[in-house]
């Protein structure tokens, strides 16, 4: 019967884990950056081979031709500002894939420290608290890809979706512009059919860039709530430490799986910072550099009064402030909660204890007083004073561009 048990349990953690990780899990799929287990299909081990070289080579066919542009054919100010914005969403994308890729082997190790968590945790009430943040962490994945996919095709289609008349040699054409202006001596993209083509491979890349970017927002936010789940069924073993209960182990056995699992959290934390830092540090300076930007096109469109090219900036605007807005928000929750550990250890009925089982508690609260933050390049903290302090750099940048430019 108790073996029995142990195979229902096992098989309700693994159901619960690849409930928090599904919405992670396709996006990561549809660029080919799932990391490859024992247990992978086939299908998913060629979709990789086949996705990752398809998806690097289409953001490089847009990403470099569009760089040699700014460098070498944009003439005036306004012509390199409006290919830099596009530009930078693809070099931060291109860093996120990267890493999402680089530290495939980590991500795996974060997935498969879930799955054991959700297996050692054996209480429903527990897993109960767990799967409310599971829950939590799937509605900020879903809100990630609502705003970051949805603003940047808007921003795309609003860019492309009149055509525009150009003098060639006398001759007239009529052409789609290109959100990311393309170097003509690499690919002419005024005549049909290059022009069409490559519009197609530039709604491409823009989904894989953006897709990197909610891959990238959705694992932390999924990582870090799973984080929070067991800080706070951490919370709940301090305050049962002086309850008896009917599996009648002693305090002293209490407070060891208490440190235990106490640590074992924080090494997880230690790990998805680890992941996480390099692609925060690209999301903090594109993000600010990318809504000061963003600002500079709706004011240069305000006097023409183009609806859909000034809402498209708003939206892209709000979906680059959500972005860096939830890796801010989740640091800071991290940072609270590791926090609270020390208090919630200090709450506790301690007089009850044993003496030499109370100076244990100690150890908690010291080492909880020194938490692990969710940092840029190990440079900056994340939290919402952070989001603050990009919100005002983007507009003191966007007064000075304004002074510049017009």
């Amino acid at each position: 019967m108790s073996s029995l048990k142990r195979v229902s349990s096992n098989i309700e953690s693994i159901k619960n884990n690849n409930y928090s990780l599904k919405l992670s899990r396709w996006f990561l799929i549809s660029i080919g950056a799932w990391p490859q287990t024992r247990t992978s299909t086939v299908g998913e081990k060629l979709s990789a081979i086949v996705l990752i070289p398809v998806c690097s080579v289409v953001v490089a066919i847009i990403t470099i031709p569009c760089l040699l542009y700014v460098s070498f054919e944009a003439q005036d100010i306004p012509s390199k500002l409006n290919a830099i914005g596009p530009l930078i969403h693809r070099i931060m994308g291109s860093v996120n894939y990267w890493t999402l890729l680089s530290r495939s082997g980590d991500i795996r190790n974060c997935i498969h420290h879930m799955e054991a968590d959700w297996k050692l945790v054996r209480k429903t009430d527990n897993r109960e608290l767990m799967l409310h943040y599971a829950k939590s962490g799937r509605f900020i994945a879903a809100m990630c890809a609502v705003f970051m996919q949805g603003g940047a095709f808007l921003f795309s289609i609003a860019k492309a979706m009149k055509t525009v008349t150009v003098v060639i040699d006398n001759k007239t054409v009529t052409m789609y512009p290109m959100t990311c202006p393309l170097y003509q001596k690499f690919i002419d993209t005024r005549f049909s059919p290059a022009n069409e083509i490559m519009l197609v491979v530039q709604f491409m890349s823009t989904y894989v860039t953006s897709a990197s970017t909610v891959c990238i927002c959705s694992l932390a936010a999924v990582f870090a709530m799973h984080a929070c789940g067991q800080l706070n069924v951490l919370y709940v073993w301090l305050n049962e430490l002086t309850e008896k209960n009917n599996e009648g182990n002693l305090p002293e056995q209490k407070l060891a799986n208490i440190v235990e699992h106490h640590l074992r959290v924080l090494s997880f934390i230690t790990r998805v910072e680890s992941i996480m830092h390099k692609a925060c540090l690209a999301e903090l300076m594109g993000c600010t550099i990318n809504m000061c930007l963003l600002g500079y096109y709706a004011l240069m469109n305000w006097a023409a009064f183009d609806v859909a090219k000034i809402m498209s900036y708003v939206l892209v605007y709000l979906s680059m402030g959500f972005n860096i807005f939830i890796f801010c928000y989740i640091s800071e929750v991290l940072t609270e909660q590791c926090k609270n550990v020390g208090e919630m250890a200090y709450m506790t009925n301690w007089y009850k204890l044993r003496h030499r089982t109370a100076l244990g508690l100690i150890l908690i609260i010291a080492r909880s007083s020194n938490v692990i933050k969710i940092t840029a390049g190990k440079l900056f903290n994340l939290s919402i004073t952070t989001f603050g302090d990009v919100v005002k750099t983007s507009v003191v940048y966007l007064n000075i561009l304004r002074t510049m430019a017009m």
